[in-house]
């Protein structure tokens, strides 16, 4: 059983940054925050979950009935990640390209002490709690100085040589192979993707995590660790949610660079909202996402409530379209998670060939980039993102990297496809190498 306090602490934003520095002596830490991003289906602005109680580890094999045995078992809050490598528990696929970071293909744990923001409190939840444990933390939490929140300490130890898994010329070979698949008609489109990595150093990744969610100020932020291993995400894009008996989902397709300038960036706003080829390869996942939650949802029910928004963060515009169905209330949560996964924005259509063409033609194992971090509640619903934007740190083997792809369609320009990626580095970059 878990006992339950509110909290109103005098500034909520100090608050929360106090706490998440009080976070980091755990081994298990999960820290999800919108930044207060305006959106429709948001449950709650920030959420923490610190020390395992329990926990489920495993590769790709049976990986989704395991989950769903822990999960009923459990029958609590479990907060993890899937990494996008679990489509080999789906279909006859297989992931053999370099793997630097070496995540588990699964991991979920059920958290010991839970805080859940929304407007200026804090519900706290602790399971098997002592007594005046919440008391006790929460003065500690407030202890935590504030000139340790306001620094920016050094990142990193050494300066930062930011590699990139292909050069120019093999990302242009690649996506011309990939036009040639979707000329024969092989597909219709597929999310293409490069790695950036750093091998032998040490950074902070609580330090970066800061810089890197203060520039980019996204609705799906997400600091995790789990023993030496390391998400520090700005991620825009909600994959999949479940409120009751309502599935929601959240592509993005079509991406424009930000202008300092008002009159040129409403035009770029514009532009994109315009863009023919963008718009063409949102709507193709839209349909892959409305056919993928049919496979749950009551007859009828799928329906596209918004279609091809742009939404503007600090780096760049996105086009957002959200996809909304009713299942049963039988449904287990799990298996409508297995029946979407991976995420159609960063597959392709149709969506088994596209992932075996990208196995075929990129360079690195996807892991936990395109996978998804996230949470069940105690009642079966759930909310996950999509990992993009996002820097994964493996400590023990002093590997940095972060991945960013677009999506290929027959109108794709492969120059337009590649400055597209270093748009859409360049925040991650900027944290690593400053």
């Amino acid at each position: 059983m878990r006992k339950t306090h509110t909290y109103q602490p005098k500034d909520i934003n100090v608050f929360k940054n106090q706490l998440l520095h009080w976070s980091q002596q755990f081994r298990e830490i999960m820290w999800l925050d919108s930044n207060t991003f305006t959106q429709t289906h948001s449950s709650y602005d920030a959420v923490l979950a610190v020390d395992a109680f329990t926990s489920i580890e495993t590769d790709y094999t049976d990986a989704f009935q395991k989950l769903k045995e822990y999960q009923l078992l459990t029958n609590d809050w479990v907060f993890g990640y899937l990494t996008y490598d679990l489509k080999n528990a789906i279909e006859p696929l297989k992931s053999d390209n370099f793997d630097g970071l070496a995540f588990p293909d699964l991991c979920f744990f059920q958290p010991k002490k839970i805080f859940l923001f929304k407007g200026s409190l804090v519900e706290i939840q602790y399971l098997n709690m002592v007594d005046d444990e919440i008391e006790t933390d929460i003065k500690a939490i407030i202890k935590v100085e504030e000139y340790h929140l306001e620094r920016r300490v050094k990142v990193v130890e050494h300066p930062i040589k930011i590699k990139m898994r292909l050069t120019k010329d093999a990302y242009f070979e690649k996506v011309n192979n990939m036009l040639a698949h979707i000329h024969r008609g092989d597909i219709y489109e597929a999310n293409f993707c490069q790695e950036f990595y750093a091998e032998d150093t040490k950074i902070s990744p609580l330090a970066i995590y800061e810089n890197l969610n203060s520039i980019s100020k996204p609705p799906f932020a997400t600091f995790l660790k789990l023993d030496d291993k390391y998400l520090l995400s700005a991620s825009p894009e909600r994959y999949l949610k479940k409120t009751g008996q309502t599935v929601i989902s959240q592509p993005i397709k079509g991406t424009a660079k930000r202008s300092k300038n008002e009159d040129e960036d409403l035009a770029l706003q514009n532009q994109l909202f315009s863009d023919e080829k963008e718009r063409s390869e949102n709507i193709m996942i839209v349909d892959l996402v409305r056919n993928d939650l049919s496979k749950t949802a009551i007859k009828g029910s799928v329906h596209v409530s918004e279609l091809c928004k742009i939404y503007s963060f600090e780096q760049v515009h996105q086009m957002i379209s959200t996809v909304q169905s009713t299942v049963p209330e039988t449904m287990n949560p799990v298996d409508i998670i297995e029946s979407t996964f991976p995420m159609g924005s960063m597959t392709g259509a149709p969506k088994i060939s596209a992932m075996r063409i990208i196995e075929a033609l990129e360079e690195t194992k996807r892991g936990l980039y395109s996978g998804a971090v996230g949470y069940f509640t105690p009642q079966g619903n759930f909310d996950f993102n999509v990992v993009i934007r996002s820097i994964v740190y493996n400590e023990s083997n002093k590997y940095v990297s972060f991945s960013v792809g677009g999506a290929i369609t027959a109108k794709s320009n492969p120059l337009n496809e590649y400055e597209e990626c270093l748009v859409k580095a360049k925040a991650m970059r900027d944290v690593l190498e400053e």
